[in-house]
């Protein structure tokens, strides 16, 4: 069955990622999008680097146009940030993106991007289901073309470079001289980073900044596992920064001019201490439940509120649209900020981080002991426990009654249900459980000021629910 999860919808190409399924998926969007009388502003199309996405995308545009919609479509891959960009430019009722973002190369995937140019909210996403289901079970007619449906190429791309002129301080970045490594990891995020940062003082150097659906036999996920050549290349030209980015440019993963990882985690909180102390700027922060609370810290002793929400970047970008978050992040590394789009995107994320290092003249790895020497140092971590479907069901029963009156020798002072079970100390430390809704795993969240804390908290909890 066709579902879409937290960001879209995924798939093994030829197995359930067909033309046959994307073009249902497609009359299901545009069922949705003539319901509500949007279809006539038209619908971006975009695609990233990976086997067939440029076909897929063209099967995606032949449904639209048949149905009588309009396509403005991207005449070569771009990021899925830049798509969304695209959206609000172009002022359309939303965009079909495909990609399947870090995921190994063998999958593909589609998202929807509604009119408010960020992740398809759950309502959204249940209604394009509900055309679905209908449209499987009485067959989905073939697209039959309409006079007046248009395919239009478009290049949101010179708007979208002039949009982050807006956001960061690019004179500064040029005034300190800082040079860069990027490492798009073949993805669609090739020669984003380089336009923005190049010229006038800044060195940029790029590695794997060319198209293979392989991603070099590995995947094209920018965490530190993955970023050993962008590390290596750091340290042997003396660079200030590596930025990484995912298969389609909308997370971000950091190496320092010491070829020390700097985690999504430790990312958010440096960039919410810049925004609040140099920049100046005030409103709340917007996080998952899953995220560190050091932002929370920072953003207390600034007088400054933060909005818990599930995981998911659906939720932080309806607090970047409503509610006036600065700056909103989640510890698997999405990040955006106000007056941006609100979807997460990695290449503003590593231009803010280069910004950082510009005008604070300090390294990251400076800037976070700064950070943590004033705010308190925590450490987080998370593991995924895989076990079986029927052990699944017998510990989702233990985690539903989890509720304990200490933990590790402190006192729980609050239980949190938003999204599985946190359990937060009265010292700031925590811990929380999410079992994944498609595999029998279990995610385990834990932050702690030191390793060994982190380490007594998650065995504990391990142990009561026998996980």
């Amino acid at each position: 069955m066709i579902a879409f999860g937290t960001d879209g919808w995924r798939g093994v190409i030829a197995d359930d990622f067909t033309f046959a399924n994307v073009t249902l998926v497609t009359q299901a969007i545009a069922d949705y999008l003539t319901e509500r009388g949007l279809a006539d502003r038209g619908v971006v199309v975009g695609y990233d680097n990976r086997f067939l996405s440029d076909r897929f995308a063209a099967a995606v545009a032949a449904v639209l146009r048949g149905r009588g919609i309009p396509v403005l479509m991207s005449e070569k891959p771009r990021p899925t940030p830049v798509i969304a960009f695209a959206v609000k430019h172009f002022g359309a009722a939303g965009a079909v993106m495909l990609t399947a973002s870090h995921n190994p190369p063998e999958y593909n995937g589609l998202k929807f991007i509604p009119d408010y140019a960020g992740p398809a909210l759950p309502h959204i996403t249940r209604a394009i289901e509900e055309h679905l289901r209908r449209r499987e079970s009485e067959g989905a007619a073939p697209a039959a073309q309409v006079e007046g449906a248009e395919v239009k190429g478009i290049d949101p791309d010179p708007a979208y470079h002039r949009h982050l002129a807006s956001l960061i301080d690019f004179p500064a970045i040029r005034r300190a001289g800082v040079k860069v490594v990027v490492d798009p990891l073949y993805g669609a995020g090739i020669g984003y980073l380089e336009a923005a940062l190049g010229g006038d003082g800044v060195t940029v150097e790029a590695l794997h900044a060319y198209r293979d659906p392989l991603f070099g036999g590995s995947l094209p996920d920018p965490s530190e596992k993955h970023l050993g050549p962008l590390r290596e290349r750091v340290l042997a030209t003396g660079a200030h920064l590596g930025l990484g980015l995912d298969g389609d440019a909308d997370r971000l993963g950091l190496i320092d001019g010491d070829g020390t990882y700097i985690s999504p985690n430790q990312f958010f909180a440096l960039a919410a201490f810049h925004l609040y102390e140099v920049r100046q700027e005030r409103g709340p922060l917007a996080r998952t439940v899953a995220t560190t609370h050091l932002v929370d810290r920072i953003a207390g002793a600034y007088g400054q509120e933060v909005i818990e929400t599930p995981v998911g970047f659906k939720y932080i970008g309806r607090c970047l649209l409503e509610r006036g978050a600065v700056a909103g992040g989640e510890e698997s590394g999405g990040f955006s900020v106000r007056g941006h789009i609100p979807e997460k995107d990695g290449i503003l994320a590593g231009l803010l981080a280069t910004e950082m290092v510009a005008v604070q003249g300090k390294s990251l790895t400076a800037l976070l002991e700064e950070v943590m020497r004033r705010f308190g140092r925590v450490h987080s971590e998370r593991i995924d426990v895989r076990t079986t479907p029927a052990a699944k069901e017998r510990i989702l029963e233990k985690l539903r009654g989890l509720a304990p009156a200490s933990l590790g020798g402190r006192a729980v002072k609050e239980r949190v249900t938003l999204d599985g079970v946190k359990l937060v100390r009265d010292d700031g430390a925590w811990v929380l459980v999410r079992a994944s809704g498609t595999e029998p795993v279990f995610r385990i969240y834990t932050e702690a000021g030191t390793p060994d804390e982190v380490a007594a908290i998650r065995r504990e909890v391990r142990a009561a629910l026998e996980l």
